[in-house]
């Protein structure tokens, strides 16, 4: 009797095993078809490239929804775009190329102004009323031009020309295109990085670290021209 109910336990014991094995062998394969199929969705998305390929750490899209893809797409392009003329500004405004002229009637200079976060944040900054202004502005370029507008032609996410400016766009063949598109984000990527590599690089002059970086050289500001009262 108790040889029959060891080999009972054992039995018992080998049943559950089996079916804990069988649960996993039905259940996983379905779970990895599913999550593969979520990343597979964008891996051919422009953008998508050596070395990385389609690079998602936190896993924004890894259910495959195309709607918020498009929009993360959408948002990453624009803020290319702004990062890019961003550094364009730095590079520009540290070279010592200002706008001729004065700012306001009291005969503050463009370039009696610093350069950078300086010219935002600090006592010498552009006064709330004139950075009022420049906010004003790109709303209302936000609101009337960089924007999409259903129903015009617009051909991808970010194609913003709403049937009325082109640029010999439309010349170009499909290869061309998404040539130029991927060379758009890519340098808005890397504009990304470099503005907020040069905001951080200004903070931290304070403490003693003012290297030498490329184009721009040294980012300790210059003392200021012009009239300032």
């Amino acid at each position: 009797v108790k040889y029959y109910q060891i080999q009972s336990t054992n039995n018992m014991k080998l049943t559950i095993l089996a079916s804990l094995i069988a649960a996993s062998a039905a259940f996983a394969p379905a779970q990895q078809s599913a999550k593969t199929t979520s990343l597979n969705a964008f891996e051919d998305a422009l953008g998508s490239q050596p070395p990385l390929g389609f690079f998602d750490p936190l896993g924004l899209v890894a259910d495959g929804d195309e709607e918020k893809f498009d929009r993360l797409r959408y948002v990453e392009i624009k803020h290319g775009r702004i990062a890019q003329l961003a550094f364009l500004g730095q590079i520009v405004t540290r070279a010592g190329i200002h706008l001729p002229g004065n700012i306001d009637y009291a005969g503050n200079a463009f370039d009696s102004f610093p350069n950078g976060v300086a010219a935002l944040i600090g006592p010498d900054s552009i006064p709330f009323e004139g950075q009022g202004q420049i906010i004003a502005f790109i709303g209302w370029l936000e609101i009337a031009f960089m924007r999409d507008v259903p129903g015009t032609g617009n051909e991808h996410v970010g194609d913003f020309r709403n049937g009325y400016i082109d640029f010999g766009w439309d010349d170009f063949d499909e290869e061309t295109k998404l040539q130029k598109r991927a060379i758009e984000l890519n340098n808005g990527r890397a504009a990304m990085f470099g503005i907020l590599g040069l905001m951080v690089h200004e903070e931290i002059i304070p403490l003693g670290y003012d290297p030498e970086l490329p184009i721009i050289r040294h980012l300790k500001q210059a003392p200021h021209r012009g009239h300032r009262p």
